[in-house]
């Protein structure tokens, strides 16, 4: 079964895993914006805007159901914020340090945002792909599930701190939610923290205790989609949907627009750097 508002008959949809496959290989080689500009228009909007692209295959009256418009920045702006993730001489973007304990976490007066998500959801190699311009940085990729166990502090410069935090879940440390629930609720610089969800499963039952944990402290959250290169278009037009409702029925915190991610393709990954960007105050645009 297919997403509601689907204009795509089923033929159509089993031929795209194919074709997507050459696309996205295709984009998987431009990593500086200055090179995604100068793609023909309908691939660009597909790598820098997935969902915009997405929202392409809805209905008219579906359309409504993704707010695709609730952080609109310019191809100026996104550009403009790829700057605060290359490293340069003088915007050195480097691994500080680990912590198991709040007490022991680099006490650095920047804004902070932290990714969270259950084990295996790709957390790592999205940290990666955002620091792809800063390839000196050290991000540790495991195959398998549960390899972070402790809180990994990087620095970005003199603009922002991101902390990648343990996965929640299939072999997540003993002392998850004290280690998380303590940092969630007492660090004071984090601005935003980013909910990664699977897209080609949705949000799972485990999803619930970082949803809670963001609800009851009352944090600004945003749900980022991984894996987006992994489904049909059709199947995650279903997820989108669905996740959407979601955000819009059952959370108070959560930022309405969703960011579909692909760590393999760079899809959504310069849109999110300029939302980041944002957040932390390192850029103003209009889009928020």
């Amino acid at each position: 079964m297919t997403a509601r508002g689907l204009r795509l008959p089923t033929g159509k949809l089993l031929k795209l895993p194919a074709a997507l496959g050459r696309v996205n290989r295709a984009c998987s080689t431009f990593q500086t914006f200055a090179e995604v500009l100068r793609l023909p228009t309908r691939q660009m909007t597909k790598l820098v805007f997935p969902l915009q692209e997405l929202q392409r295959q809805l209905t008219p009256d579906s359309r409504l159901d993704l707010h695709v418009k609730t952080f609109d920045p310019s191809l100026e702006d996104i550009s403009k914020a790829e700057s605060v993730f290359t490293a340069t001489g003088r915007n050195r973007i480097e691994y500080l340090s680990s912590a198991v304990r709040l007490d022991h976490a680099p006490d650095l007066p920047h804004p902070e945002v932290c990714f969270i998500g259950r084990s295996n959801v790709g957390k790592s190699s999205l940290i990666k792909a955002l620091f792809s311009l800063a390839p000196e940085v050290e991000v540790r990729v495991s195959k398998k599930p549960g390899h972070t166990k402790k809180m990994n502090f990087f620095k970005v410069g003199k603009y922002f701190t991101l902390v990648d935090m343990p996965g929640y879940g299939y072999r997540a440390p003993e002392d998850f939610v004290d280690m998380v629930e303590t940092y969630l609720k007492e660090r004071r610089n984090l601005m935003r923290t980013f909910l990664l969800v699977d897209s080609v499963v949705g949000i799972q039952k485990t999803d619930s205790i970082a949803i809670g944990m963001c609800e009851e402290f009352a944090l600004p959250y945003v749900m980022v989609l991984t894996k987006i290169d992994k489904s049909s278009r059709g199947h995650l037009l279903k997820q989108v949907l669905q996740i959407q409702k979601f955000v819009d029925t059952e959370t108070q915190g959560c930022f309405p627009q969703l960011f579909p991610i692909s760590s393999v393709t760079y899809s959504g990954i310069h849109l999110l750097r300029c939302f980041i960007a944002n957040i932390t105050g390192n850029l103003k645009t209009d889009g928020l």
